[in-house]
């Protein structure tokens, strides 16, 4: 198959299972597509993983995006032959009792991830999590380091620091703030009736340290209604990602939205009323994620609209891809003193 020359669009969507379908590779080869998120059901050995991604980049060049959800602990959609990745929490925890050592983990953690989902053909993972944990929010929980922005900052930024060192970006979430909230996005409409001034005391405070830095590659905003600073969810909002995130914090990365089709996006309406709300917000990329007839349909009216992809948009989020050339993990010691690291937490 003769690769296409297209830019990278501004959609991510996924695939149905463990190799390319016809019609996979036809919405993959979509104008509009830049990239692909993996899942659990994507996945079946790291033979066969390897395998989906090479017929993923082969599509196209510059090659889509391939990204997955591989955080740790509940979050960590490849098993066999990739090391268990504890859930963030336990790093916290490792640095309440040895600040030191907690860092230490962290960056083995962030290089451990980096190095094996680069070596099976992945460009990058949607972590870590800045989410701070307030006890009451379900779906956040040990998925979050810590309670405070202070040891949540210097832990996501070892992660961070591990996954650089791998050639691998980095995305941190979900901006401005998901913990405080109990209510789950993928199933409800979360509603944080805090101020402003008492989010950005605490919660903003990593995505103001990390993003002001540009340490961290990409950002994706919550699905959750901050109703005293504005009545759109953070995603679908100008105020929190042009005005702040963009220019008082001063991020230059990639804005990733979360995925259109959960429950916190509904109140921006039809699919294409909110990958064009979260465009028009400040979002580089929308993900429309299991729904792959809603994403064609997406496509297809995104299209009809007129959108069109820049060659400077592309470079954007090109940045996103990974090093092409590392070590085979086979032979990279940094790689096996940190993946001894990790398992030593168990």
């Amino acid at each position: 198959m003769k690769q296409l020359e297209l830019p990278l669009g501004p959609v991510m969507g996924d695939v149905v299972g463990l190799e390319l379908t016809p019609d996979d590779v036809r919405r993959l080869s979509h104008p509009l597509m830049g990239g692909v998120i993996l899942f659990a059901r994507n996945f079946a050995n790291p033979a066969q993983l390897i395998a989906l991604c090479q017929s993923i980049r082969a599509i196209r060049t510059p090659h889509l995006m391939i990204a997955v959800d591989h955080e740790g602990g509940r979050v960590q959609r490849f098993h066999e032959g990739f090391t268990t990745i504890p859930p963030m929490r336990e790093l916290g925890r490792a640095y309440e009792s040895d600040a030191a050592r907690g860092v230490s983990l962290a960056v083995s953690i962030g290089y451990v991830i980096g190095a094996e989902l680069a070596a099976h053909g992945l460009d990058f993972s949607f972590a870590p999590v800045f989410d701070l944990d307030w006890g009451e929010s379900g779906v956040i929980g040990h998925r979050a380091f810590h309670k405070t922005h202070e040891v949540t900052t210097v832990l996501a930024g070892a992660v961070i620091s591990g996954l650089r060192e791998a050639g691998m970006a980095s995305v941190g979430k979900h901006y401005p703030g998901h913990g405080f909230v109990k209510a789950d996005s993928h199933h409800e409409i979360p509603i944080d009736e805090r101020s402003l001034v008492e989010i950005e005391r605490d919660d903003m405070r990593p995505f103001i340290a990390l993003c002001g830095t540009n340490q961290v590659t990409g950002i994706m905003p919550a699905h959750v209604i901050y109703p005293k600073v504005d009545a759109n969810p953070a995603g679908f909002s100008s105020v929190w990602l042009k005005d702040w995130l963009r220019a008082k914090i001063g991020f230059r990365g990639v804005i990733f939205s979360d995925d259109l089709s959960m429950e916190g996006a509904s109140v921006a309406g039809s699919d294409l009323e909110r990958a064009n709300a979260a465009l028009t917000a400040g979002c580089d990329m929308v993900l429309m994620c299991n729904e792959q007839v809603r994403c064609d349909a997406l496509l297809d009216a995104l299209s009809v609209q007129g959108v069109t992809v820049s060659a400077t948009g592309s470079r954007h989020l090109q940045q996103m891809h990974a090093r092409a050339e590392r070590p085979a993990l086979a032979d990279d010691v940094r790689y096996q003193q940190a993946a001894a690291a990790v398992r030593s937490m168990a």
